[in-house]
């Protein structure tokens, strides 16, 4: 299993005040992609440019996908582009294909919700996400920790190298632009559903 994979069953599993955010997690797998393909030695990072190494292919069709999608001509995308770009449409990617894996409960009418026990299917990948959530392993806690989901007992490890750190704060810069644009939109609705209701 891949990060992206048990961040994205993390998101679902772990019970918590407000569901995450599609877009959200759209932006947290796109890094977690980064940061597997990092571990693979498909990318290397100077500064905050992404350098491609050679195409691997790592078993997994989502991390091939996102190595191939690298940009491999300078100039090199940052890795806050890659998050945006990549992350388009992420969430429900995953979603897909874990659902197309039988990872998931089958039931694809709906966005399942965080902790939904009816959604929930006892699967090898739910049990590894778990796992590696339980153990507060950093990479998995920092980026689930960025969509506002918290164990009871926080990760006391760091992350590790530097480049990993660079991706995961990317990762918390992009979810907070989100939200603010959000939160901009949410402020013009209201400000326009006013004008229509004065006198």
């Amino acid at each position: 299993m891949t990060t992206p994979q048990d961040l994205f069953l993390v998101s679902l599993d772990v019970p918590g005040d407000h569901p995450v955010e599609q877009g959200d997690l759209s932006l947290a797998l796109a890094g977690a992609e980064l940061i597997d393909l990092l571990g693979a030695r498909a990318l290397t990072l100077e500064g905050e440019n992404i350098v491609p190494g050679p195409v691997l292919t790592t078993g997994d069709r989502m991390l091939d996908e996102a190595g191939a999608a690298l940009v491999r001509q300078e100039p090199y995308e940052t890795v806050e582009d890659w998050l945006w770009r990549r992350g388009e449409g992420l969430a429900t990617a995953y979603r897909d294909v874990l659902d197309r894996a039988g990872q998931l409960s089958g039931k694809r009418h709906r966005w399942p919700r965080r902790g939904d026990k009816a959604a929930a299917a006892d699967t090898p990948a739910r049990r590894h996400a778990a796992d590696r959530w339980w153990s507060r392993e950093p990479v998995l806690a920092s980026l689930a920790a960025t969509l506002g989901i918290q164990g009871e007992h926080p990760s006391e490890e760091e992350p590790g190298e530097e480049a990993v750190v660079t991706v995961l704060v990317a990762v918390g810069d992009a979810v907070t632009e989100l939200e603010a644009v959000r939160e901009r939109r949410r402020i013009e609705n209201v400000a326009f559903d006013n004008i229509w209701r004065a006198p």
